[in-house]
């Protein structure tokens, strides 16, 4: 089959106008175009009076060879590319070595565990917090009762952080062996929309991913892996060998066992703060890395869908729409938006007590009437944590507990009316914006929450990106506090073959590994981690069958 991409039509342009496009296109005559299916559709909104969606096709064509030799020199014209998967190796039939055990069950672990189980290697998948539908329950209790279980929220559990969140399928990383089309193909088995195989931007949204990972956990569990829920890795056994190398041999869990393990998966996600500090006092290598860190910002979701669609605001086709926006400030830092949520909500996202962390959330439909997203600032250890690896956590939590104390020390979220940040001074009302968050938001003054660089810059940004998107900057548009858990604050580095830098048999892996942001790419980085273990572990058998 043939891969011609970037056609543009329409928004408004009828079904068969599709396949007349193409033969304009190729200059094809009558029968020769056989089939057609849609690889990938997205929009170009830059024109708001003339919206175009943009299509990438699979084409069957009656004499393929002699196109692609008249377009040889068109990007747009190629052979379409075998996305299917392929497994780099099976458990031997008899194999009877080491299971493989994965730390989390969010994206990154739920990959994993699922290609080392269609390898055959049944692993056992450990996750501190509980099922995805109990979990469900302990998160809504925070919201609507303000009852914080450390265990069981947003942050932990099965499904990890990406559950409570928009579902957002795409990404931005090298994806040569297209093992992102691995990950949605098997969301779809698990009961995702088939539009997310073609839309540009996919996203599933919450509810949905809730069945989904039910689905994908009865499948691995059929296939012989093993999940332990509401047990949380206490501490990592390690050993020093004759070759004088580290390496992991088991781990004492919270429920006092202690679960022999030489190959280890580690896909806690970027709020696993004492499973960072353990790793660090055990010694495996971890790093500081870059993160970054403000506020949610809301606005009504039809001032979105006008600034970006115009007179095509609403059409279902485009559905709510979206924004990426990003300013360099005169500080010289950089101001950007983060995980926008069109048709949704903020939420109520901390994992430790007494601390306040903003998150956003959208259901498939994202037909909430607000929009909302991260407004960020970058950060950095050598300019705003030096020192101990752990200082990035340790900004963390002290912005966390300043937001627990402005918002009223009962999770609520403090919140600015966003002319009132500008003018430095407290609010005291809402105007015509609602926020969403639950339990509430108390109205104060950021400044008491977040560092003064960042309240700078945020400042600076707003006009800017008010010029870009009218309404942004609108005074009664809702900031509420704080935006911290953007990125894991550390990496626990690895190296090529994918174990840990110094600690053999340890594979860092996901979000919370510093190797992933967003589900699709901590879901790619769990198959590419597993793929690498499990070779390690046929290597091994093979060497001892010998």
């Amino acid at each position: 089959m043939i891969r011609l991409s970037d056609l543009a039509l329409p928004l408004d342009h009828a079904s068969e106008d599709l396949e007349a496009a193409v033969i304009a296109r190729l200059g094809l005559a009558a029968g020769e175009l056989q089939r057609l299916a849609i690889a990938r559709r997205g929009n170009d909104a830059r024109r708001k009076n003339a919206i175009k969606l943009i299509y990438t096709l699979d084409l069957q064509l009656a004499d393929e060879a002699a196109v692609l030799e008249r377009f040889a020199d068109d990007p747009h014209v190629r052979r379409t590319p075998d996305t299917s998967y392929k497994f780099v190796t099976r458990a031997p039939a008899d194999y009877a070595g080491p299971r493989p055990v994965v730390i989390g069950a969010g994206p990154c672990g739920l990959l994993a565990g699922l290609i080392l189980a269609q390898m055959g290697f049944k692993p056992i998948i450990v996750e501190r917090g509980k099922a995805v539908r109990e979990r469900t329950k302990d998160t809504w209790g925070l919201w609507r009762k303000s009852v914080l279980d450390p265990e069981s929220n947003v942050q932990y559990g099965e499904g990890g952080a990406g559950t409570f969140s928009d579902g957002k399928l795409y990404s931005r990383i090298k994806d040569s062996r297209h093992l992102g089309r691995k990950v949605l193909t098997e969301f779809v088995k698990a009961g995702a929309p088939e539009d997310i195989l073609t839309e540009a931007h996919p996203h599933i949204g919450t509810f949905r991913l809730v069945t989904m990972v039910m689905s994908m956990r009865e499948t691995i569990e059929k296939l012989g892996g093993e999940y332990r829920f509401s047990t949380r890795v206490d501490d990592f056994e390690l050993e020093t060998g004759e070759d004088g190398v580290q390496k992991i041999c088991g781990l004492h869990l919270s429920t006092g066992e202690f679960l022999p393990a030489s190959h280890v998966i580690l896909a806690v996600g970027h709020s696993a703060r004492d499973t960072f500090e353990v790793l660090y006092k055990a010694g495996v290598h971890v790093e500081a890395k870059p993160f970054a860190i403000g506020v949610r910002i809301e606005h009504p979701q039809g001032w979105i869908d006008t600034a970006r669609y115009g007179p095509n605001a609403g059409n279902k086709i485009l559905g709510a729409a979206a924004y990426a926006l990003s300013h360099k400030c005169s500080n010289g830092r950089t101001v950007y938006s983060f995980c926008m949520c069109p048709g949704g909500r903020v939420v109520a996202a901390t994992s430790e007590e007494g601390r306040v962390v903003t998150n956003g959330m959208s259901q498939y439909s994202r037909a909430e009437f607000n929009a909302n997203s991260g407004l960020v600032v970058d950060i950095s250890p050598e300019r705003d944590f030096p020192g101990d690896v752990l200082a990035g956590v340790a900004l963390q939590r002290r912005l966390e507990e300043l937001a627990f104390k402005a918002g009223g020390s009962n999770y609520k979220a403090p919140g600015q009316k966003l002319g009132d940040f500008l003018e430095g001074k407290p609010s005291s009302e809402f105007g015509v914006v609602t926020p969403s968050y639950q339990p509430g938001v108390h109205l104060t003054d950021l400044a008491e929450c977040l560092p003064d660089f960042v309240i700078e810059a945020i400042r600076e940004a707003l006009p800017v990106f008010g010029r870009q998107v009218p309404g942004y900057d609108h005074p009664d548009v809702v900031l509420t506090g704080v935006e911290t858990r953007t990125s894991s604050p550390v990496r626990i580095t690895r190296g090529r073959d994918f174990n840990s830098l110094n600690t053999r048999g340890l594979y860092p892996a996901g979000e919370g590994a510093g190797y992933a942001g967003g589900i699709l790419s901590a879901a790619v980085d769990g198959i590419r981690v597993a793929e690498a273990l499990a070779l390690d572990l046929v290597g091994a058998a093979e060497t001892a069958t010998s």
